[in-house]
């Protein structure tokens, strides 16, 4: 069987009919989009041509006769006829439209010759994420590509076959000065400030990543939309309310508040601070309240006036933990909910949850269509998301980059930036503020110093006059409302001990939140504190977010002053940042001084008592070598807690005072200060170096070229981007998400999504409500549950998994053993 006689070449076939996409319309829609995505710095020629000429190879026989094949248009018998299945991936498509591009542009202009770089490169990688330009061993792997045999890559065949429009259209690009000017105006901007080498080399990365995201959303986009056109109209596409709408709603909100206490009335003065500050121009703030202080509203206050005022694209906000995503966005929806001209029936979020990825990192129609690329007016996600869209392996996370242009981009608390990030994470921060024309906002109450660290290597670049609230100090004082007691004692406390600590405290304040470091310590503490009352409550990331909101609608309930019950809570540090609820004692493991102060905010939240006290211990025998940031911040708080002890005035009789959590920071900080630029190992990437020089001037792959070949690489951009982003992980042991049977609702969707066999539309909504209903599992609690056949992929391949119920308990969430294993155990 032959093509389509209406399509000469496709792009695509579509799974439930068959029909064609034809890839002159592909090309010409990739293209509209990345010209829209990348113009967003100004380099709109270099998105319309990555997309026009990205699929470049797909017009010959070879690559459609294995479209045809894969689809059983072509019947084995067939002379044109491949396996398919054993061709994924060896056709290469990709290799010819970057040649075209790299043969075409003069290598004497400079510009040009960076510009085809950039825009062969974004081509060639647009499968399997950015490449390697240096390997870390020295071969010149982007020219070596550009060198490929044309019998392998097909360019002189697609050349003759592709369509004339695309090809014309093309050239006028290619011949053109446009190209040229966009890059000198970007180059001219980046440089501006005459950084270092170092510095210079890492934003022109930033520039090629964010050029590929442009390619890679708009080609995920266009394919997705072709598959399934009512999943398409799922789709803002960037035209989202009026923040008009959203500011009004809020306001109408905020005005029915009524200050009950000297807090509520600070937390007004904050909000109005933030209104007033919403006017400034663009540029990198903090918002240093202290906890309780009502950053979450506070922050929003600014973020929609802001957005509204500079006519902004959309508010992201990055927390460190997905409970800080489980309840503040609930409390935004519920502002938003019903807002006018957007009917809940439409499907489209206002507030969009992003906790983890539910779609393997895959090159299939399902993961083009149901991978989450952050497009709503507001969105919520973590900090694990955000740095692996900047610097992590693959396609699925780089895509959503050009979303974070015109974006206000609130940090809310900010001090859980991992340290070895610390000066990928600053430049990057300075970049999308000063090229992509961001607004970033640094919220917590406990400030880490980006800004003094090497200036060499990056520190982020505050605005002038950054700080939002006018005298922290005062603020701080006026908002004291615990007192923090050091009871850290030679040998340390046993789990018993902690038991009857809390008991008492129980006895003497009627709630009690105890703050563990590991899922483990919680389940032994949990465990023993059963026999103390009957409302006892236990919170750890093992728990879906909808599982942990309702236990902290439970414990609230208890909290509630008028229905107060005898109450204690056992969590992991989960519930230390952004967790509205309001304990008359906390006890504390010994940890970071920042983590000290942030279950502090827990404590009298809402000034209902004269003082409440925060009690912290040191466990016995407690084993955090799996848990390094963790075990460094608690020797660093200890060395701040002996020095206040020896002059407690020095610190304004506070432990956690802003000049106790400077001093901490400044420990903390400047002791790691060899950590900041992500060290690297042998074993990792074939030799000791930095994550920061992989991505910049990549010192040491050029060193090792020039010593094979007694001259210095002949490319511009010389970044090992492919093995680094394979080195980069946020936390040690990356996750994978993993939907869970919690309820009624988490067990609608996975029926659902069992049942949904090629139905996109539906399948999409389902995934969109299961972020709600995942847990993020380490690589060997995967394999392991594989094993015993307690993980099931929702149709092969799809990579979809869902957990046995057998292996979800309601009291700790998900576990590699059997529910009834675990809570036998603990009874």
């Amino acid at each position: 069987m032959t093509r389509n006689s209406k399509v000469c070449f496709a792009a695509h076939y579509r799974t439930c009919d068959g029909t064609a996409q034809s890839l002159q319309e592909h090309l010409e829609g990739c293209s509209t989009l990345a010209k829209a995505f990348a113009g967003k710095i100004g380099l709109s020629s270099f998105g319309e041509l990555i997309g026009l000429l990205h699929d470049f190879g797909k017009y010959t026989d070879v690559f459609q006769a294995y479209l045809l094949s894969a689809v059983g248009n072509l019947n084995p018998d067939d002379d044109e006829y491949v396996d398919a299945k054993g061709m994924k991936g060896k056709i290469d498509h990709s290799s010819a439209g970057a040649q075209y591009v790299w043969e075409f542009l003069p290598k004497k202009d400079h510009l040009r010759r960076i510009a085809g770089q950039i825009i062969s490169l974004c081509i060639a990688s647009h499968h399997s994420g950015l490449m390697d330009c240096l390997s870390p061993d020295g071969i010149d792997v982007f020219s070596r590509r550009m060198a490929k045999p044309k019998d392998k890559t097909h360019l002189e065949e697609a050349g003759i076959k592709v369509d004339a429009s695309i090809q014309c259209h093309a050239n006028e690009l290619l011949a053109s000065t446009t190209i040229e000017n966009e890059l000198r105006r970007r180059l001219e901007s980046l440089w501006r400030d005459k950084p270092s080498s170092e510095i210079c080399a890492f934003r022109l990365g930033l520039l090629v990543r964010f050029v590929f995201s442009a390619l890679i959303d708009a080609d995920r986009l266009n394919s997705a939309d072709f598959e399934n056109v009512a999943a398409a109209r799922e789709r803002y596409n960037g035209c989202y309310l009026e923040w008009s709408v959203l500011v009004v709603k809020l306001e109408a909100h905020l005005a029915g508040f009524k200050a009950k206490n000297q807090v509520d009335k600070i937390r007004s003065e904050i909000s109005l601070s933030c209104l007033n500050f919403a006017s400034r121009e663009k540029g990198i703030f903090q918002l240093t309240v202290p906890t309780g202080g009502g950053k979450t509203l506070a922050s929003l206050r600014f973020a929609l006036h802001h957005a509204k005022h500079h006519k902004m694209d959309r508010i992201i906000y990055v927390v460190p933990y997905t409970t800080i995503i489980d309840q503040n966005a609930k409390v935004v929806r519920s502002i938003f909910e019903n807002t006018e001209h957007q009917p809940v029936a439409s499907g489209k979020q206002i507030v969009l949850e992003h906790h983890s990825n539910l779609t393997p990192e895959r090159d299939t129609w399902q993961s083009k269509l149901l991978s989450e690329n952050w497009d709503a007016p507001i969105v919520y996600t973590t900090v694990v998301q955000f740095l692996e869209t900047l610097f992590a392996a693959g396609t699925r996370g780089a895509r959503r980059m050009h979303h974070l242009a015109n974006t206000v981009i609130i940090f809310d608390e900010i001090q859980s930036i991992p340290i070895r990030t610390v000066h990928l994470f600053n430049n990057t921060i300075n970049f999308l503020v000063k090229q992509c024309e961001s607004t970033v906002v640094f919220c917590t109450a406990t400030q880490p110093l980006l800004n003094e660290v090497d200036v060499r290597k990056g520190a982020v670049e505050l605005s002038v006059n950054h700080q939002i609230m006018p005298d922290i100090s005062k603020l701080f004082k006026d908002l004291r409302r615990v007192e923090v007691d050091d009871k850290r004692k030679t040998g340390g406390w046993s789990e018993d001990d902690v038991a009857n600590e809390a008991q008492q405290e129980l006895e003497n304040t009627g709630s009690v939140l105890i703050i563990v470091n590991t899922k483990a310590q919680a389940r032994e503490i949990y465990k023993r504190c059963k026999q103390i009352t009957g409302e006892i409550f236990h919170l750890s990331t093992s728990m879906c977010p909808a599982h942990r909101m309702d236990i902290l609608d439970k414990v609230k309930e208890c909290l509630n002053p008028g229905n107060s019950k005898p109450v204690i809570c056992v969590s992991t540090q989960l519930i230390e940042a952004g967790v509205d609820v309001d304990f008359g004692s906390v006890i504390r493991y010994l940890a970071g001084l920042d983590s000290i102060a942030q279950a502090a905010g827990r404590c009298n939240r809402n000034g209902l008592r004269q003082t409440g006290r925060v009690v912290v211990v040191n466990p016995a025998n407690e084993n955090l070598d799996k848990l390094p940031d963790i075990r460094t911040a608690k020797e660093k708080a200890e060395r701040v807690l002996d020095e206040y002890r020896n002059s407690p005035l020095s610190f304004d009789n506070d432990r956690i005072s802003p000049t106790a959590m400077t001093l901490y920071y400044r420990y903390h900080f400047f002791d790691r200060k060899h950590e900041m630029d992500y060290p690297v190992s042998s074993k990792e990437v074939g030799r000791d170096d930095t994550l920061l020089s992989l991505l910049s001037t990549n010192n040491l792959s050029v060193n090792a070229y020039t010593r094979t070949n007694n001259t210095a690489p002949p490319i511009d951009i010389r970044q090992s981007f492919k093995t680094a982003a394979e080195a980069f992980k946020v936390i040690e042991a990356p996750t994978e998400g993993v939907i869970v049977p919690y309820g009624e609702e988490g067990k609608r969707i996975i029926t659902g999504l069992f049942s949904t066999a090629g139905m996109f539309e539906k399948k999409y909504k389902l995934l969109k409500a299961a972020q709600r209903y995942s847990v993020n599992m380490f690589p060997h609690e995967i394999v392991k549950l594989r094993q015993t056949g307690s993980l099931r992929e929702v149709s092969e391949g799809s990579g979809i998994l869902c957990l046995d119920p057998q292996h979800y308990s309601n009291e700790f969430g998900a576990s590699i053993d059997r529910v009834a294993l675990m809570e036998t155990l603990i009874l």
